[in-house]
C-alpha cells in the first residue's frame, strides 16, 4: 500500500512539475508549485518526517506560495498573463540542457557507490533540532536565520513601497 502511495504523490509532483513551467499564466504557475510542495510533504510524511513534513506545509506551501502571488500581482501590470512566449531556439537550448541534465543525474546514480548509513530514520528530538537550527556554536543556524529575517523585512517593505507608488 506505501509503494502505492509513493507512486501516486511521485506523479502528482512530476505532472504539477511540468504544468508549472509550461503553463502561459503566472498565478496558476504558482498554483502548480503549490500541488507540488504538498505532493513533496506527502512523501516527508510518508518517511515519518513528520517535523520536516510540517515545515514543508507551514513554510513552503503556506507563505512561499503567497509570498508569491503577491509579488507576482503588486509587481506585474496584467498580474497574471506572461509577457511574451520563448523563441524556438531557447526552447530547444532548454530541452537540450534538460535532457543532459537528466542523462548526467542517471549516469551518476547508477555508477556511483553509494556508502551504506548509519542513520537510523524517524523522528529527531525536537531540542535537538532547536539547538541544530537556532545554536551559535560552528555548524549551527542563528546568523543565516537573522539574515533571512532581515531580508523577508526588506521584501515586505519593497513590496509596500511599490503598491503605494500604485495607489
Amino acid at each position: 500500500m506505501e509503494i502505492v502511495v509513493f507512486y501516486i504523490l511521485a506523479a502528482v509532483i512530476v505532472v504539477f512539475s511540468v504544468l508549472t513551467v509550461t503553463t502561459q499564466r503566472i498565478l496558476r504557475s504558482a498554483t502548480y508549485l503549490l500541488f507540488v510542495l504538498f505532493g513533496t510533504a506527502g512523501i516527508y510524511f510518508q518517511l515519518n518526517y513528520s517535523f520536516l513534513g510540517a515545515v514543508q506545509l507551514t513554510i513552503y506551501a503556506g507563505g512561499i506560495i503567497v509570498l508569491y502571488v503577491f509579488s507576482i500581482l503588486l509587481t506585474s501590470p496584467d498580474g497574471d498573463k506572461i509577457a511574451t512566449k520563448l523563441p524556438k531556439s531557447k526552447l530547444f537550448a532548454g530541452l537540450v540542457a534538460s535532457l543532459a541534465g537528466a542523462v548526467l543525474c542517471i549516469f551518476i546514480t547508477l555508477n556511483h557507490t553509494f556508502p551504506v548509513s548509519r542513520f537510523v530514520p524517524g523522528e529527531i528530538d525536537m531540542k535537538t533540532i532547536g539547538f541544530a537550527l537556532l545554536g551559535t556554536e560552528k555548524y549551527q543556524y542563528m546568523l543565516p536565520f537573522e539574515a533571512i529575517s532581515v531580508l523577508l523585512l526588506a521584501c515586505i517593505i519593497g513590496g509596500i513601497m511599490i503598491a503605494r507608488k500604485r495607489g
